[in-house]
């Protein structure tokens, strides 16, 4: 059979010379039948686990921004469990790595506090340039000085907490071997005689 568009007929007829359980009779009407079958969906599937980093930084980022109950809201909008957003505020992948941080992540979160902690900064800077002495002389500064107070405590809240002892990385131990001093009169002695 040569290669190239052939009629029905032409068709059946090779195709039949192929299989001897078919005969060579062409139908007058051919039946064409065919199967649906579904195109698999890009994303994430049906009994998928494996969350994306991507929306781990975002649901960290949530929760250092708005708070917890924000972050387990949205978690929930695609089925994740509260303690999952708690381990993703942290910067780590699930409960059970909570205290071993993804780098990538803690690096969103930490990117994030320090762009939230910079816009809290000027405004503080201007709510404190804002209090001068004839506001507190003639005006009602408590707004003024509430707007700082409250710049100051988002400040505190956003900068990465500091290690009591002043150093965050660890320092290096070191083990001094000092073995002890024995007298010689508490060493056995055997006299010999020459």
């Amino acid at each position: 059979m040569p290669i190239g568009i052939v009629s029905d007929e032409e068709f059946f007829k090779e195709s039949s010379s192929y299989s001897p359980a078919k005969s060579l009779i062409v139908p007058p009407n051919p039946v064409l039948e065919g199967e649906i079958l579904d195109i698999p969906k890009r994303g994430r599937k049906d009994g998928d686990i494996e969350v994306p980093d991507s929306l781990r930084k975002i649901i960290g980022e949530e929760a250092l921004l708005n708070g917890r109950a924000s972050a387990v809201q949205l978690a929930a909008e695609f089925g994740l469990s509260p303690s999952s957003a708690s381990a993703y505020a942290v910067g780590a992948t699930s409960t059970s790595s909570y205290n071993q941080p993804k780098p990538s992540i803690l690096s969103h979160i930490n990117k994030s506090r320090e762009r939230a902690t910079k816009k809290a900064a000027k405004t503080l800077n201007a709510a404190l340039a804002a209090i001068t002495q004839e506001k507190l002389d003639y005006l009602d500064a408590d707004k003024v000085s509430g707007i700082a107070k409250d710049m100051s405590v988002i400040i505190k809240n956003l900068e990465p907490k500091v290690d009591p002892s002043g150093s965050s990385a660890a320092t290096p131990q070191f083990t001094i071997y000092a073995p002890q001093f024995r007298d010689e009169r508490s060493f056995e002695f055997i006299q010999v005689t020459e």
